[in-house]
């Protein structure tokens, strides 16, 4: 995936050419191996940065790493995408773990990505959270898990979308069907959040927040598995990278 430097503090240019695209920070995932590297990689899915591409904006891979000043740390970035990934460490949201089958835990991935959701959120940075973000962002703002759903969500499945919420707005009224791969879901509402899309069983497939400054998007499916396979999920992408183009 491309990755780029911003030439210069405060603005989110790059050098792209002619055209200069909006910078999207998006923190990486640690992963105990990788192909073709000799230690341990940091990544993020090559889907989801051609998603990002593919809808006229620039992914930038950061390193997680906790630093109580996040806002200069990512002043270069004109928005910010919380992907995927592993379980959160159900002490962030006051819990103990109450089943076996919470994996790939890290306490440090953790407090960065809750660090960035709150920052966003707070000085008002386009924030697009996807599966694990959308929960980080619960988590961000005083919500809780269920920390094992079974395995109903690792498929497609038909979400409906709240009438009124922003992501109605983006993507229309009517149900449609996404790709889905959690096992875990939002239980306690976050301070703010309210729910946007849901599932025909119930549960919480997206979340808005409705005193957000900037541009806001949390769903806990995967947008960036069908972005190409129609107009709905890239329409998403294309609506996050307009509102850092602005």
């Amino acid at each position: 995936m491309p990755l780029s430097t911003a030439s210069s503090a405060g603005t989110g240019s790059i050098d792209a050419g002619t055209t200069a695209r909006p910078i999207v920070a998006i923190p990486g995932r640690f992963s105990a191996s990788a192909s073709a590297l000799r230690f341990e990689a940091l990544a993020v899915a090559r889907r989801l940065a051609t998603a990002v591409l593919s809808a006229g904006g620039e992914p930038v891979v950061v390193l997680p790493e906790v630093d109580a000043h996040i806002g200069p740390k990512l002043r270069w970035a004109d928005a910010v995408l919380l992907p995927g990934g592993g379980d959160i460490d159900p002490s962030f949201y006051g819990q103990e773990p109450s089943t076996g089958t919470i994996y790939d835990v890290d306490r440090e991935q953790d407090a960065f990505d809750i660090a960035v959701a709150r920052w966003a959120v707070a000085d008002g940075v386009p924030l697009l959270a996807i599966c694990r973000g959308t929960q980080v962002v619960n988590v961000a703002c005083g919500g809780t898990l269920h920390q094992d759903i079974g395995s109903s969500h690792r498929a497609r499945t038909q979400v409906t979308i709240e009438p009124g919420s922003r992501l109605a707005g983006l993507l229309g009224g009517r149900p449609f069907t996404v790709s889905c791969h959690h096992h875990q879901s939002v239980a306690k509402l976050g301070h703010g959040l309210v729910v946007a899309a849901r599932a025909a069983d119930g549960t919480v497939e997206a979340l808005d927040l409705p005193g957000a400054t900037g541009f806001f998007a949390a769903v806990q499916w995967h947008p960036e598995d069908t972005y190409d396979e129609g107009p709905t999920q890239l329409a998403l992408f294309r609506a996050f990278i307009e509102s850092a183009s602005a």
